[in-house]
């Protein structure tokens, strides 16, 4: 598994980025922040666009931002995951 520490924020909401915990494994992204899962989808059902601000994340309707630790790694991984990668 890979995981990756990372501050997370809605598309359209404001308030502080909270802090989460991204992890990689298979085919699936979970996000968690503390011992709360937020998120847990399968790659193959996201879109993933790196911006200046950080990885646009597309699944179930909504668009999440994240920054991550090790951006590039987390590329990576992603690129490796998906089939368009």
């Amino acid at each position: 598994m890979t995981s990756f520490d990372a501050r997370l924020r809605v598309v359209g909401q404001s308030g502080f980025p909270l802090g989460v915990v991204v992890d990689l494994s298979g085919d699936r992204m979970i996000v968690t922040a503390g011992t709360d899962e937020l998120a847990d989808w399968a790659v193959s059902d996201i879109q993933v666009h790196s911006l200046p601000d950080g990885f646009h994340i597309r699944a179930e309707g909504e668009e999440v931002v994240i920054n991550v630790s090790d951006g590039s790694l987390f590329a990576s991984e992603i690129r490796r995951r998906t089939p368009a990668g």
